[in-house]
């Protein structure tokens, strides 16, 4: 089968690594994936614009209505030359839902927005999925596009860190979060080591402020940063990802405030437990579970002396890194991309 992925895609944010491993596991087992937008032989991405020969299109919506590549015609094109029951939307961000806001963090900024949001997806297919075990309306379904892949794992060894948290992902609406971790660690921080951030939005503005977007969505506190002697750094490529979150101790897992309500996934949910590094949750227990299973929950921030966490995990890592191995089984297990394209076609060809 070939699919046609439709996604606006940045090579340093978002579900890069995602269509990447799509495409690699498609090509094994007999498959193709391709990515909609004009040949481009300098990408590690599969561009094409023949859709003669899709078996499938699939909307991967993540942050934008708008194609990467073209205009409302090629929008004409994607949906005219493949047939309604064989195209999927992929809500990835949970926008397919009623207008939600959540401590500063929202789908849509009113509900008219959400409207049209879900008049565009409803014209696009009857197929739509989130990837949350609890989508909120009834004819959503549950898919995770992202995944796991074992290959990604490193040994994990805590003999030479350069520091004590080390976290790599960019602020869209996460200092709120951030900020229950930067909190544990004020009272402990001497015993912490070096901490380093590394991505858009911390130290100073992204690239994508603009006066459109309210200040919440890229809100920091560059003098808090300095004050506890966090050093900044910039975005990295998809596939450096994993490698540079193994350079501390733990690595914070944080969503969010919306991805927290929905219980959404995402792709470091499944990312930071193959770096060499003890994933440390600021999330509810719920979700936690849910996902990682029971064991996990011995990697949660608790709300009380969190900074207790903080330090044990720096005193005793081989501890937490048998946890994160019994996890890692579990990922490989459940979450691989092999059981995802499988779980895709059987959606398609439903």
């Amino acid at each position: 089968m070939r699919l046609m992925f439709v996604h606006y895609l940045f090579e340093d944010r978002g579900s890069a690594q995602d269509v990447h491993n799509f495409a690699v596991t498609a090509k094994a087992m007999g498959h193709e994936v391709a990515l909609y937008g004009p040949p481009n032989p300098k990408s590690p991405f599969n561009y094409s614009r023949d859709l003669a020969s899709a078996d499938a299109v699939v909307f991967i919506f993540e942050w934008t209505t708008d194609l990467q590549f073209g205009d409302r015609l090629d929008l004409l094109r994607l949906v005219s030359r493949v047939p309604r029951r064989r195209r999927v939307v992929l809500d990835c961000d949970g926008k397919y839902n009623d207008a939600i806001s959540v401590i500063g963090d929202y789908n849509h900024p009113e509900a008219q927005t959400s409207r049209r949001w879900v008049e565009v997806c409803d014209s696009l297919s009857d197929k739509i999925y989130q990837p949350t075990f609890r989508p909120l309306r009834k004819n959503v379904g549950t898919y995770f596009f992202h995944a796991y892949n074992p290959a990604w794992e490193v040994p994990l060894d805590f003999r030479a860190k350069e520091y004590g948290m080390f976290y790599v992902g960019h602020n869209w609406f996460r200092w709120r979060s951030m900020q229950r971790v930067l909190r544990a660690l004020e009272p402990v921080r001497a015993r912490v080591g070096r901490i380093g951030m590394v991505g858009h939005g911390w130290g100073s503005p992204p690239p994508w402020a603009n006066p459109s977007i309210i200040e919440d969505a890229y809100y920091s506190d560059p003098a808090y940063l300095k004050k506890l002697n966090i050093e900044v750094l910039p975005p990295i490529l998809f596939g450096q990802v994993i490698e540079s979150m193994g350079r501390g101790v733990f690595h914070p897992v944080v969503l969010r405030p919306l991805f927290n309500r929905l219980r959404l996934v995402t792709c470091r949910t499944f990312e930071t437990f193959a770096a060499n590094t003890i994933p440390l949750f600021s999330l509810e227990e719920a979700y936690v579970e849910e996902v990682y299973g029971g064991r996990s929950l011995e990697l949660v921030l608790p709300e009380d002396r969190p900074q207790d966490k903080i330090l044990d995990v720096l005193r005793r890592p081989e501890h937490y890194a048998a946890i994160v191995k019994e996890i890692r089984e579990h990922l490989a297990a459940k979450h691989s991309y092999a059981g995802r394209l499988r779980e895709l076609i059987e959606i398609i060809e439903a």
